[in-house]
């Protein structure tokens, strides 16, 4: 497995297990959702992840967003222009946000 594969894997699987936790502990929640309200809302959730001891930075978060997005898109009809355009499928960060939103 290439390097990049496994931090793209590293960085989903923090999110997984922060997003757990964040579920289960109103307190870590809060804090995440409090990042939204931020004037780098990215940089300051990337921060709290830190403090919350996950280690995850913006570009290795924005960089497993677009490569997943990359992947669905070759999946659907070859990866051409005629593939659907999909909303938000490469923003892990909105899509962390909203999973523990409606909790």
């Amino acid at each position: 497995m290439k390097r990049e594969d496994t931090k793209e894997l590293n960085t989903i699987d923090s999110l997984n297990k922060l997003q757990h936790l964040a579920l289960h502990d109103v307190s870590i929640r809060t804090r995440l959702l409090a990042t939204r309200d931020d004037e780098n809302p990215l940089v300051s959730f990337c921060a709290a992840c830190r403090e919350l001891g996950f280690d995850i930075n913006a570009m290795d978060l924005v960089y497993a967003g677009e490569e997943a997005y990359a992947g669905m898109r070759r999946a659907t009809n070859g990866g051409g222009e005629n593939s659907p355009m999909l909303e938000n499928e490469d923003d892990y960060y909105a899509m962390f946000m909203a999973a523990i939103d409606r909790k």
